[in-house]
């Protein structure tokens, strides 16, 4: 497959096809998950709302993200609400470049993404070829065969293949790459993967943003969003019920407002590190109960 670094726009590739807000080609009507995001409106002439938001936002970041360390220094959590809230999808390439500190990595690192492409060999680029097919088969911009997108996908999975020899190409890693490439370029997209893919925040589970207190918070949400279901299932039901959550629970505009309001206490890092410590120790002849453990079941839906 030919190497190019050119700059791509996948709004090009949108013509007269009949295609949602994302680039999604249209399909019968549908309850899950994916569709239920594919769904969601993305306005091109936002309203009012809208457009107060990305003002804010714009100011916030400055011209070209110039402003962003500033006011991440001075008002943490204001960034850290307007994030929860969502950013507007205009800027969201930027802003994910920021967040990430991608985009420091593309100003240290001049040149180095073009040589990637044009001057080096991947063991992985045949199974790159094969997999970019079966990525995002459904939006426009991937779905001519050695078209513009599938060229710019290839082009970055094979330069970050080069780039960390240690992981390569993993299958999988074109829908991360795919989907960063709908919002920026090749070069961005590509150190945007590295800051991901390589980062501090990549490190184990627990090196997640919010920690394992999220996890609570998610799965409480859960919960309390079909709760008036739940407490009317017969006991042997209830396992089904846990393992299929409605698709509208699952949807992310209603699921994580209500997870972000649940508050968790301070006692959840308590019973991380004590479990931690128990984890070292050399296991019992007979476990200990739920109730011998110093953590009330009833305890754990209402943290606070």
């Amino acid at each position: 497959m030919k190497s190019t670094t050119a700059e791509v726009d996948p709004g090009s590739y949108l013509l007269s096809r009949t295609v949602d807000g994302f680039g999604f080609t249209k399909q019968e009507q549908s309850n899950s998950t994916e569709a239920l995001s594919r769904n969601r409106p993305v306005d091109d002439h936002p309203n009012d709302r809208e457009q107060k938001r990305i003002r804010k936002w714009r100011k916030m970041i400055g011209v070209g993200g110039s402003d962003w360390k500033h006011y991440v220094r001075r008002k943490p959590h204001v960034v850290k609400r307007r994030i929860r809230k969502g950013i507007p999808d205009c800027l969201r390439g930027l802003v994910w470049q920021l967040i990430s500190g991608s985009r420091d990595l593309l100003l240290m690192n001049p040149g180095v993404y073009e040589q990637l492409v044009i001057y080096e060999t991947s063991a992985s680029e045949l199974e790159i070829i094969r997999d970019i097919s079966r990525t995002f088969p459904s939006h426009v911009f991937y779905q001519q065969r050695h078209g513009l997108g599938q060229r710019s996908l290839y082009n970055v999975l094979k330069a970050y293949s080069v780039y960390d020899r240690d992981v390569g190409y993993v299958q999988g890693m074109g829908f991360l790459a795919g989907l960063l490439l709908l919002y920026m370029s090749e070069e961005d997209a590509f150190w945007l993967l590295v800051a991901l893919l390589k980062g501090a925040i990549h490190a184990p589970m627990e090196g997640l943003y919010q920690g394992v207190k999220v996890v609570f918070q998610v799965g409480l949400a859960l919960l309390r969003f079909c709760h008036d279901d739940l407490i009317k299932l017969p006991f042997e039901k209830l396992l089904h019920a846990l393992k299929n959550f409605p698709a509208e629970a699952m949807n992310p505009d209603k699921l994580l407002p209500l997870a972000f309001s649940i508050k968790v206490s301070k006692r959840l890092e308590e019973f991380k590190r004590d479990y931690e410590k128990r984890k070292e120790r050399p296991l019992p002849h007979s476990l200990p109960s739920l109730s011998s453990s110093g953590i009330p079941i009833h305890n754990l839906a209402g943290l606070e």
